[in-house]
């Protein structure tokens, strides 16, 4: 049985619409409307489908220190993950309509867990549509699992080994960064568009800039006119000319929230250079302390 672990394509999707060990999940989001992805959902989507909420499900609440998308509470997204129906078997696949750029969040938080099988429909539901492809607008239904109950998550100190086990290593919080202006341990690369990198604008947060030392690589460079992204060869040439002599591992990823910031991290997978890491409070964390310094290009 094959494993889709970084893109999946919409002929292969379609193909397994009906397989019951296949789940797909619909995560349009627009961080202008917050409500316009589901709203999108509940017209149209790709049949089977559920809705996931960029809100809702992959983050939690905003507190006076964090940034617009905090991470969400481990237990609650591993249950919700759990009930509607994810287990080991379970070939996951994540679309939205932006490149993958939100899409990206869930599949990062899914690798995370330690569920690998899951990927991102190249294209999106744009691609979809435009292939022909068969679309419903009836809700999806969630698909009970025994396996990994929703308060069953595995941590340093639990001493239990349930199904999902969150990976902490694959986060870097503000004070590595804070750290890293002085050891350059690692690599930091922003994903945000080069205009809000340079300062020139910022349409989102009150402050506009970048962390010093940081490197950008808009998202967009990851894909194609259509929307799909470039071929893994092509990737794989343009982060080497951007890592230089450092290693994926050295490579730590952010954005405006710490959603973005995972499809870059997706592009070098699917590259595979493996190992790299999320700053997931990205510029939106990094600027709620005004000592935190700020660079402009």
């Amino acid at each position: 049985m094959n494993e889709y672990r970084t893109l999946v394509d919409t002929d292969t999707l379609e193909q397994n619409l009906d397989n019951p060990s296949w789940i797909v999940l619909d995560g349009r989001f627009d961080l202008m409307d917050t409500e316009s992805g589901r709203n999108a959902y509940l017209e149209s989507h790709i049949p089977g489908a559920q809705y996931v909420h960029l809100d809702e499900q992959l983050s939690s609440a905003i507190t006076p220190d964090s940034g617009r998308h905090p991470l969400p509470r481990v237990e609650e997204l591993a249950g919700w993950f759990s009930g509607i129906g994810i287990n080991p078997g379970t070939q996951v696949v994540v679309y939205d309509s932006m490149g993958g750029a939100m899409a990206a969040r869930c599949w990062w938080l899914l690798n995370m867990l330690g569920h690998t099988r899951v990927a991102v429909l190249d294209g999106g539901f744009p691609k979809w549509k435009q292939a022909g492809k068969r679309v419903s607008s009836s809700v999806g239904v969630s698909r009970a699992t025994s396996v990994g109950a929703p308060t069953s998550i595995a941590t340093e100190s639990s001493g239990i080994q349930p199904y999902f086990s969150w990976n902490s290593d694959g986060v870097v919080n503000v004070d590595e960064v804070l750290e890293n202006l002085d050891t350059e341990a690692f690599l930091l690369i922003d994903a945000r568009s080069s205009e809000r990198f340079r300062g020139e604008q910022e349409p989102i947060d009150p402050v506009a800039g970048h962390v010093p030392k940081a490197l950008n690589r808009a998202l967009q460079l990851n894909l194609q006119p259509d929307g799909c992204f470039k071929p893994a060869t092509q990737l794989r040439q343009e982060w080497h000319l951007l890592l230089g002599a450092r290693e994926p591992q050295q490579v730590v990823h952010m954005c405006g929230s710490g959603v973005t910031a995972c499809h870059n991290q997706l592009s070098m997978e699917r590259a595979g250079l493996t190992g790299s890491r999320i700053y997931a409070g990205s510029w939106s964390e990094w600027i709620r302390d005004f000592q935190r310094p700020i660079a402009t290009v």
